[in-house]
């Protein structure tokens, strides 16, 4: 392929965070700091699953069960992870109030830490498509592409471009619905991220099968999807009730 190719598959990736980036985040500082302290603590998270797997690679191709495997204690580590970033984010919330309090400023309105949630889902979202997508698009800024036996109608690189904005998507909501479930204690919210997380991880391993490309990226879509409703819904809803509360 060429340059173009190279760039457009990273686009594609990327994109839509590009975008949420220049819309949302980059106007606040403090968001944008969020977003680099949270890439940094997911990449370091993968890097340290994949330094823990070295040891037992290479993983046969034909058989599909040790990647289960693989996948099931990585989304149980990284779930375990959010729950000490939510944990760490507590601490800095209630010491920012602390200090409004100190200077008779207010406090952080819900807006400002669901903003801050997006922020961190979306470091979440950039880091798996840095580790997944970006680190192997290298050879498509060559003069060819490649094109995988399991999954022959689609560029290699194109698959991978199009799974990491999925993952993208989910991680970034699932971040802001995860904070929401943690703060409220809503069972629901935070039953919803982790098995979320388990399924869209579990439908990759559908490209497996011959073809298994054109059935598992629209399920993951769906997945993706479902984040998005739930996530929606749950905004829509806090919102909704803290105006009321606000004008009561």
């Amino acid at each position: 392929m060429t340059v173009a190719a190279g760039i457009g598959y990273a686009l594609l990736a990327l994109g839509p965070s590009l975008s949420l980036f220049i819309s949302v985040i980059s106007r606040k500082p403090f968001l944008i700091l969020v977003l680099l302290s949270s890439t940094l603590v997911w990449l370091i998270s993968l890097i340290a699953l994949s330094a823990l797997w070295r040891g037992f690679l290479p993983l046969k191709s034909t058989i599909w069960w040790p990647y289960a495997i693989l996948i099931v204690t990585s989304i149980a580590f990284q779930e375990g992870l959010r729950l000490i970033f939510w944990k760490a984010y507590k601490r800095l919330e209630d010491i920012l109030d602390a200090f409004a309090d100190r200077l008779s400023k207010p406090r952080l309105f819900l807006t400002d830490k669901m903003l801050i949630a997006l922020a961190g889902g979306l470091g979440h979202g950039l880091a798996h498509a840095v580790f997944f997508c970006l680190s192997l698009l290298t050879p498509a800024f060559g003069p060819a592409t490649y094109f995988s036996d399991r999954c022959s109608q689609i560029p290699f690189f194109l698959v991978s471009a199009i799974i990491a904005l999925a993952f993208v998507t989910i991680h970034t909501f699932s971040m802001v619905i995860a904070f929401n479930g943690y703060s409220e204690g809503n069972k629901v919210d935070q039953v919803f991220v982790p098995l979320v997380h388990f399924v869209a991880g579990m439908m990759t391993l559908i490209n497996f099968s011959t073809g298994g490309c054109v059935v598992g990226i629209p399920l993951l879509y769906l997945m993706a999807g479902i984040t998005l409703m739930h996530c929606g819904k749950m905004v829509w809803r806090r919102l909704t009730e803290n105006q009321r509360q606000g004008s009561s």
